[in-house]
């Protein structure tokens, strides 16, 4: 399933303030749960991640995601920051653009491929700077998926 059919408009945030690492991490958990039976699981499955190496790839961008069997189906969240937050990234930059996903334990294949197309999208440069250039959500969104359909058509 394609990373924009996982992400509906109402998991799309600009202008997110967060003081650090994990009250973002607590933010996105948020976002991702459908309801608060499903936020512990879900912000323990992204701080065990975190705990193995930090998901901040540089460049500004990140992608924590967890897995977890306390949910049913693949979840994404995308977060524009108002201010950078130090991420533990490789290179040493603080990140503003967020991407974080939750899938169930079992969907290991999908988790990977979620994971490959957010590494595509967040390599393109010219795609960053309009991310971090839109106005609000919904044209944070619409990039996202104008990418995501240019991406499918030069296949």
């Amino acid at each position: 399933m394609p990373l924009l059919d996982l992400l509906p408009a109402e998991r799309v945030h600009v202008g997110v303030r967060a003081g650090d690492k994990p009250q973002l991490i607590r933010h996105l958990a948020g976002m991702l749960a459908v309801d608060d039976g499903e936020l512990p699981a879900i912000l323990e499955s992204l701080l065990a991640r975190e705990q193995l190496g930090s998901t901040g790839l540089g460049s500004g961008v990140a992608i924590p995601h967890g897995r977890t069997p306390d949910i049913d189906g693949a979840r994404a969240a995308f977060v524009r920051l108002a201010e950078p937050v130090d991420f533990g990234a490789a290179d040493g930059r603080p990140v503003d653009l967020v991407a974080a996903l939750a899938v169930p334990a079992h969907f290991t294949n999908q988790h990977l491929q979620l994971l490959a197309e957010l590494a595509q999208i967040f390599s393109d440069a010219r795609l960053t700077d309009q991310l971090r250039d839109a106005r609000d959500a919904a044209t944070l969104r619409l990039k996202l998926a104008e990418w995501t359909r240019a991406a499918r058509e030069s296949r």
